[in-house]
């Protein structure tokens, strides 16, 4: 439990000196950024394209968190929504590739390959609503905004986190050894960026392989005992499972090789799914602690922005019968495709998580 603690610390330390380092890194580098992000789809892009390299959504979204909270020059809120919705999408290529152990055996990784992209299907179902309508109305902005006001100013307080003091005793050190190494301040804030980057993927790798030991024996456990059941414990356990293992991808990745070995169905699976979209967003939250200054708000309202866009997907999709139906079918449909050719399972993943994001921000620079 100790380990827990202290990598959770190191990844706040992480999410504090990058925002620090954006604070001291440049105007012109900053408005550059800015201004491909205003762009909602290019946005968009950037969430899935990040998150796909890394693997993680947890460490895109927590950057996204640092970026909004930065004390100066933060990433403007109306250009992190789309970018978060992205990291949702990236995440679910996890799943996908796991399915791909299974090829060797048709009617194994159909299954498998139903359970995985289903998780794709309804998160290109839940954008494919939800940002128009936030381009068009700012509502998941704005019920966030409400939302973090209520919780930074209730009875005339301000939000401040923590863990301030420890946080800044620890990044002081690591600023003055840049500024010995490093003679121009902007060379000093790139070093602190990479740094503080390469501290949060590492303290979230480590958590989650941490957990993931911890916690492996319990999961199919508790997985066993929601087959069957109704909606509501699938999700709560997505849920729960999530947030003690700081991962989505293990939770419904653990679920491939259940479907593989005809163990879960894809109708079982979703509400587990959906249940770890929500419970990955507590990483965000976490992130938004390690806040401080004038847009420590703005950080917590980010976080929250997460969480409504998972929560009302869940509620926008799963309830109505013939909606829910939409992305089992969508699964269904795919796997039975990509079992008949199994290329066009590799060629789907290339193409939508990586090779469209990044033609997407290539005519994105060249038609500036």
């Amino acid at each position: 439990m100790l380990v827990v603690v202290a990598l959770l610390f190191v990844f706040l330390v992480g999410v504090n000196a990058l925002g620090d380092g954006f604070k001291s890194i440049g105007q012109d580098f900053i408005d550059s950024f800015f201004a491909a992000t205003e762009n909602p789809f290019t946005a968009l892009m950037v969430g899935i394209l990040a998150t796909t390299l890394v693997q993680s959504s947890s460490v895109t979204t927590a950057l996204i968190v640092a970026l909004v909270a930065a004390p100066e020059h933060a990433l403007p809120l109306a250009n992190a929504v789309p970018m978060i919705m992205g990291a949702n999408i990236g995440t679910t290529v996890t799943n996908t590739i796991v399915s791909m152990a299974h090829m060797g055996r048709p009617d194994e990784f159909r299954r498998a390959f139903e359970v995985a992209t289903v998780h794709d299907f309804f998160n290109f179902m839940a954008v494919a609503v939800l940002l128009p309508l936030e381009m068009m109305t700012g509502f998941l902005r704005k019920l966030a905004t409400f939302l973090a006001s209520g919780l930074t100013g209730f009875g005339g307080l301000q939000y401040e986190s923590p863990f301030k003091g420890a946080l800044k005793a620890v990044i002081r050190p690591i600023k003055a050894g840049l500024a010995g190494v490093f003679e121009t301040e902007q060379a000093q804030a790139v070093a602190l960026i990479v740094i503080a980057a390469a501290l949060i993927f590492t303290a979230l790798v480590l958590l989650v392989r941490v957990m993931r030991t911890l916690m492996r024996s319990r999961i199919e456990g508790y997985v066993s005992m929601a087959l069957g059941k109704s909606a509501l414990p699938g999700i709560a356990l997505g849920v729960v499972v999530t947030v003690m293992v700081q991962s989505s991808s293990i939770t419904t990745a653990l679920l491939v090789p259940l479907a593989g070995a005809g163990l879960i169905t894809v109708v079982q699976a979703f509400p587990i799914t959906l249940g770890a979209n929500i419970g990955t967003t507590v990483t965000a939250l976490l992130a938004a602690l390690a806040a401080t200054g004038v847009n420590a708000g703005a950080g917590l309202t980010i976080a929250l922005v997460h969480l409504l866009f998972n929560v009302t997907g869940t509620l926008m999709i799963y309830p109505v019968p013939w909606i829910r139906r939409i992305p089992i079918e969508g699964a269904r449909w795919l796997a039975a495709a990509a079992t008949r050719s199994r290329k066009w399972a590799v060629v789907y993943v290339l193409v939508l998580f990586y090779g469209i994001p990044a033609l997407f921000a290539f005519l994105n620079q060249i038609l500036k």
